[in-house]
């Protein structure tokens, strides 16, 4: 398990959008955040895969969000973003809707899942709730998007 970022017991959370949902990825996990550039598809990919980048060299995996949770596909925007993560030594992207802030959480604020959610195989990758003083953060584990199966595809 990934060691958690804490400062007086907070954890430090990149919070991004996804549709009127507000997400939340403990930051050690996240490289970078960058706006989308020129996407190439690959024939025969999962339908969550948008395609490959050119980042700097490194031909990077993005993965659309939105399909891989099952939600209603959106057009990129000016607000679109990927938040790359490393992943067991290769990079992948992770397309969001739009990444609105940096916070720390407290631990104290933040609770595990109901059983009858975690307990589906799909919901591998959600770690907890965080509750803000605005509402609920769903906090979600950015290396567990894909299955080991997957991911071995992806490779």
């Amino acid at each position: 398990m990934q060691e958690v970022i804490r400062s007086n017991d907070n954890v430090q959370v990149i919070v991004f959008t996804l549709g009127e949902e507000r997400y939340g990825v403990d930051i050690s996990q996240v490289r970078e955040i960058i706006k989308p550039s020129e996407i190439t598809r690959i024939p025969n990919a999962p339908d969550f895969v948008e395609g490959v980048i050119n980042l700097r060299g490194q031909i990077t995996t993005i993965i659309n969000l939105r399909k891989r949770f099952n939600m209603e596909p959106k057009p990129i925007d000016n607000n679109t973003r990927i938040i790359v993560v490393e992943y067991d030594n290769a990079v992948i992207g992770m397309m969001v809707d739009n990444v609105t802030e940096v916070k720390y959480l407290p631990v104290s604020e933040i609770e595990e899942l109901p059983q009858v959610i975690t307990s589906r195989s799909e919901a591998r990758f959600l770690k907890g709730v965080g509750k803000l003083p605005d509402g609920l953060l769903i906090l979600i584990d950015l290396n567990k998007v894909l299955s080991d199966e997957e991911y071995e595809k992806l490779k």
